[in-house]
């Protein structure tokens, strides 16, 4: 029984090692081929060709390095067209919906945006090429330290960072001219409309329990006008009573 038990013990350390080979030859080959040719292919063939045009968004997702956004583990699909897990149940968006909505918001340099949702950061650092100031609210504490910290290392200096309740909005800085969730609520929160600029504020948000829609409202004064995009699925945007 005991050299039963031995042998399965060095099966198992033998598929362990094979494993541990197997992801270091395919992070190796991901660095050999040079992660800045994937994030140019990424720009290419997922985000340009499905019909993102702005030339300011497109250069931001050549600059912006995906890949010092999220685990160490997931670097060889950093240029993949699909969400990545970044710890605490949360996600890094996929490229295209990272493009898409920040083309929604029709940056022009100038703006004072606000985004719900900071996650890795990497929404907020494509933000800050394109935008004057980012202020971003991030709900699980460790997550927004991780993200404050990297944005900074990373020399993205207009962009701030709190810990807080993304339904109550960033009052002391508002009113703003883009709001953005990454996180999704099942309607918009009064407190984050009234945030807003009221002559042309925009808004992109993913909205809705299970079936969630990619919305971009406008508001003009009191009125604000609402436009589905997409269907989406993002993660919920939970309030600070119910973490």
């Amino acid at each position: 029984m005991n050299w039963q038990i031995t042998t399965v013990i060095f099966i198992l350390i033998a598929v362990a090692i094979a494993l541990v080979s197997l992801f270091n030859a395919t992070f190796n080959d991901v660095k050999g081929e040079s992660l800045q040719q994937l994030r140019e292919l990424m720009v290419k063939k997922q985000i340009e060709a499905r019909g993102i045009r702005d030339p300011r968004v497109l250069n931001a997702m050549l600059q912006v390095e995906r890949h010092k956004f999220i685990p160490e583990l997931s670097i060889p699909q950093a240029y993949e067209d699909h969400p990545l897990p970044i710890g605490y149940g949360q996600t890094i968006s996929q490229p295209y919906i990272v493009a898409l909505m920040t083309e929604l918001c029709e940056l022009d340099g100038s703006e004072k945006v606000l985004e719900i949702g900071t996650g890795s950061g990497y929404q907020a650092a494509i933000l800050s090429l394109l935008a004057k100031e980012v202020y971003t609210i991030e709900i699980v504490e460790p997550l927004g330290k991780q993200a404050a910290q990297r944005l900074k290392s990373l020399g993205y200096k207009n962009v701030t960072v709190k810990i807080g309740d993304g339904y109550k909005g960033w009052p002391e800085h508002a009113p703003f001219d883009v709001i953005m969730l990454t996180a999704a609520p099942p309607s918009i929160p009064d407190t984050l409309l009234n945030q807003l600029k009221e002559d042309g504020g925009i808004l992109v948000a993913p909205v809705g329990d299970y079936h969630q829609e990619l919305v971009k409202i406008v508001r003009n004064g009191n009125h604000y006008s609402q436009k589905v995009i997409t269907y989406v699925r993002f993660v919920p945007m939970v309030p600070a009573n119910e973490k």
